[in-house]
């Protein structure tokens, strides 16, 4: 599983943060951080989702309220 997160989209509600430790909130930025991602495009960061966290990356990507993290398993999109 991976996920994907857009870092211009984010607004910094960090409500990814509550839902997963793979974020972590940036306060001077107002945005979130991906932990251990990569930037794979501009402002786009990526990362592979352990599996004993793949719930939490779900939750977190669903809590978001403006879609800044997608979830992708075997190439196929599951969040949002």
């Amino acid at each position: 599983m991976r996920i994907e997160y857009d870092r211009d989209t984010c607004i910094g509600m960090f409500q990814c943060v509550a839902e997963w430790d793979g974020f972590e909130a940036d306060e001077d930025a107002g945005k979130a951080i991906l932990v251990d991602g990569e930037e794979q495009a501009e402002n786009t960061v990526v990362r592979e989702v352990p599996d004993d966290a793949e719930l939490d990356a779900k939750f977190a990507a669903r809590a978001c309220p403006v879609d800044a993290i997608a979830v992708y398993d075997d190439g196929e999109r599951v969040i949002p």
